[in-house]
């Protein structure tokens, strides 16, 4: 009986220190990549600002080619949301909204995840000329965890994470832009 309340007593004790030390980790996350593009800014932002188009350069959108995709307004514009559901767990549920154009420039968007896990996040890509035919593409993500989840964040490296696949829609999103 002794071993059971020493055992039950140091369990609680760990859970007890994890959730002190959780109301002292930050709960934002914010990460960002980039990448220059050998094509006109004005060509690079039309392509980018179009939701649609993300399917063919976004790493999570080419994770499972039988997801079901839902659009709904007009692309391109404030208000138009990009829904997907796939049975890939890593892929799960959500949807995406254009809230602001800054035509040739910016395009902001909130991220609805819905499965596997309830969350949000503000997504946004820029163009910048860096010359007559190359172009600097930024494509950032900012979400927080709520305590005590935050605590996760001291086991997974957010921006090695998220950051790796922003790289990877970069680089297909340069593929595509430069083949043609």
């Amino acid at each position: 009986m002794i071993i059971l309340y020493i055992i039950l007593a140091s369990l609680a004790s760990v859970i007890v220190v994890l959730l002190v030390i959780a109301l002292f980790i930050k709960k934002e996350y914010q990460v960002e990549r980039e990448i220059v593009i050998n094509q006109p800014k004005a060509k690079v932002f039309i392509f980018i600002k179009s939701l649609r188009n993300q399917d063919s350069f976004s790493k999570w959108a080419t994770m499972d080619p039988n997801m079901k995709k839902v659009y709904l307004g007009t692309d391109g514009t404030p208000g138009f949301v990009a829904s997907w559901d796939s049975e890939i767990k890593n892929v799960g549920k959500g949807e995406q909204e254009i809230t602001l154009v800054h035509e040739g420039q910016r395009i902001d968007f909130n991220i609805h995840f819905i499965k596997p896990f309830e969350g949000r996040a503000k997504a946004y890509m820029t163009t910048e000329s860096r010359s007559e035919n190359q172009t600097l593409v930024k494509w950032g993500i900012a979400s927080a965890m709520k305590y005590p989840m935050n605590l996760m964040l001291l086991f997974m490296n957010m921006e090695k994470m998220i950051g790796n696949d922003l790289d990877t829609g970069l680089l297909n999103l340069k593929t595509m832009m430069e083949k043609g």
